[in-house]
């Protein structure tokens, strides 16, 4: 087992890796920049380090600062967490490169799965269903690219190789639009992620968001454990998650299951992953694969059993995964609210000194935040301050305990969006399950489809 472990991030997830750290004996180091001095987890790791200011330029995503602060704590392993570097190919091999154990995939892999043409490609290999488009980098000659869109059918997406988080797409509804649209999009993407290699897809118009999670242990050994349903979006960013995925094709879902399996073995994966589908009409279209343990990693594990961070840290001590597919079981169900420290009417960030928190509680209910009274938010980073996840035996009594739970939450002296899921979670239609991903921004008057 990795002896002492240093988490590469902040907040809930920082929160979330120490305390599997502790419950396998290993030993931690918190790093944190100037702002985040306050953070619950600092006082509870074996030692904390300041590796810069602010900025997460200058700190959380500094690469040499966090080596040497594994360096100079001796540290053995580094876990990155969620955003940040987590799936910065470059910054995996650097650790490794430096003696240290990158707790997720190899470099290779991440490089892979970072760009979406030769993920794509990959999967296809594998025998994942994915999305019917232009196999590959749309070229730049307009007849050919014309005729790709024509084959395929309109409306289309224009997306960027090395795009993610919602940014570096965009919907083409008629063939006059789409060589200006290609070129924007390579112009963007060019900017945005320094690859300005596109591709093109059909555009679904009425899918279904839901992802299917995995463990490998780079091994020959790879599970699933079953899948989550993440539809309730605003700009591309998830809101609400749930998992099992309600509503479901039984067949589909068992046969997307199976190659998710096949595919982590065939790609060498190693550590916990998210394969992401877009499900419509009974067929699943891969999109991409998340090569770090997701926000909403909870759910999953509520429905299992299983430690999914405890997991990753046994993989990369070399261990081989503990549990075989026959023994992991879908139980009941769990959903996820992201509390965010937001204006509940524009949705800007909203930073300040929490005056009071109070965690609501009962039976199957969990929170993932590193809040507290008296902590101040910063201006610095992402808004996440926390998950609200509860389970029930059916998907009826895991919405019961969720609407009680966010009842009794109190963060005061920040503006957040817990109104928000207490509509949500009241919503007849959501409650009904299996809204698909422009549901949200219908319903808050966003829409433009």
């Amino acid at each position: 087992m990795l002896e002492k472990v240093l988490i590469a991030n902040r907040g809930e997830i920082a929160l979330r890796i120490l305390r599997a750290c502790k419950e396998l004996g290993i030993r931690t180091v918190a790093v944190h920049s100037t702002a985040d001095r306050e953070l619950m987890h600092l006082s509870l790791a074996d030692e904390a380090v300041c590796i810069g200011p602010a900025p997460a330029g200058q700190s959380y995503l500094h690469i040499p600062a966090i080596i040497a602060a594994a360096e100079v704590t001796g540290a053995n392993g580094i876990h990155p967490g969620y955003g940040f570097l987590a799936e910065n190919a470059d910054f995996a091999e650097q650790v490794e490169r430096s003696g240290f154990t990158f707790i997720g995939p190899s470099a290779e892999v991440i490089r892979l799965m970072g760009d979406k043409v030769s993920a794509k490609d990959a999967m296809k290999k594998a025998g994942v269903p994915t999305v019917p488009g232009s196999d590959g980098p749309l070229p730049e000659d307009e007849e050919t690219a014309l005729a790709i869109a024509r084959e395929v059918g309109y409306p289309v997406i224009i997306k960027a190789a090395g795009g993610g988080g919602g940014r570096g797409m965009r919907v083409v509804h008629h063939e006059e639009e789409l060589i200006k649209s290609a070129k924007l999009t390579r112009t963007e993407a060019g900017a945005a992620f320094g690859n300005s290699m596109v591709y093109l897809e059909k555009f679904l118009t009425n899918p279904r968001h839901v992802e299917v999670q995995v463990l490998s242990d780079g091994q020959g050994n790879a599970i699933h454990l079953g899948d989550r349903d993440c539809s309730l979006q605003r700009r591309h960013q998830k809101v609400l998650e749930e998992a099992p995925a309600p509503g479901i094709d039984e067949k589909a879902r068992e046969e997307v299951l199976a190659r998710c399996v096949q595919a982590c073995i065939e790609i060498g994966y190693r550590g916990a992953g998210t394969f992401e589908f877009l499900y419509e009409n009974g067929r699943f279209y891969f999109i991409e694969m998340n090569t770090r343990v997701q926000v909403e990693h909870p759910v999953s594990e509520m429905v299992t059993g299983i430690d999914i961070v405890k997991e990753m840290l046994r993989i990369a001590s070399g261990q081989k995964l503990s549990v075989r597919q026959e023994d992991v079981v879908i139980r009941g169900h769990a959903l996820e609210c992201r509390i965010n420290a937001e204006d509940p009417r524009n949705f800007m960030p909203s930073p300040g000194k929490v005056k009071h928190f109070h965690a609501p509680g009962g039976n199957g209910v969990r929170v993932d935040s590193h809040l507290y009274s008296g902590y101040t938010v910063p201006p610095n980073y992402d808004s996440l301050v926390g998950k609200l996840i509860t389970y029930g035996k059916d998907r009826d009594e895991a919405m019961a305990r969720m609407r009680n739970a966010l009842d009794e939450l109190i963060v005061d002296g920040i503006k957040t969006n817990i109104d928000l899921h207490k509509d949500l979670v009241r919503d007849k239609e959501f409650c009904k399950g299996g809204v698909n991903i422009h549901y949200l921004e219908k319903k808050l008057g966003m829409d433009k489809h």
